[in-house]
């Protein structure tokens, strides 16, 4: 399926020089949104995972639907003050500054396998963060999972160490 006709590109939004990639019209659609799933819960399946690791907000839209196809646990990396429970923190360095991910303590268990998904790899700050999370609980990243890549921000070696599936490249 070519996903590309379900993903609309958004000049200068949020900001000027931001071309985003707006995944509305595929959720939007129910055929390529389950094409996205079952691809997504196969990778997760062939990588013998058995928890699911998304941050908000739109990885959420594909995670859960994706845990759900897999039967798999689904485990929420939010932004700060997000998080009702105690929580392990991690500072990230984004271009211009610092960020933070946070994940419930407890949520990923020792030796837990874990598949990351998101809709967009960018520079991959977020996804090299997450991982460190993983590890902080002693989890091991079989794999991650994307549907979009964007090649042009990030080193080509990012993520070599893991399996890692894109649904899409621009």
């Amino acid at each position: 399926m070519d996903l590309k006709k379900h993903i609309l590109n958004v000049k200068d939004f949020p900001i000027d020089g931001i071309d985003f990639k707006d995944v509305t019209p595929l959720l939007n659609d129910a055929d390529a949104f389950a094409y996205v799933i079952d691809e997504m819960a196969k990778f997760v399946i062939e990588c013998g995972a058995n928890v699911v690791v998304a941050p908000e907000a739109r990885g959420f839209l594909f995670a859960s639907a994706v845990a759900y196809k897999s039967h798999t646990r689904f485990v929420l990396v939010r932004k700060p003050g997000k998080l009702p429970r105690e929580v392990i923190d991690i500072e990230y360095t984004l271009e211009y500054g610092t960020n933070h991910q946070q994940m419930h303590k407890g949520d990923i268990k020792p030796d837990d396998k874990v598949v990351i998904i998101d809709d967009v790899l960018a520079t991959g700050g977020t996804i090299e963060a997450i991982v460190k999370l993983v590890e902080m609980q002693d989890g091991k990243v079989e794999g991650v999972s994307f549907l979009i890549d964007l090649p042009a921000l990030h080193d080509e070696n990012l993520l070599q160490e893991y399996k890692v599936q894109k649904l899409v490249k621009y």
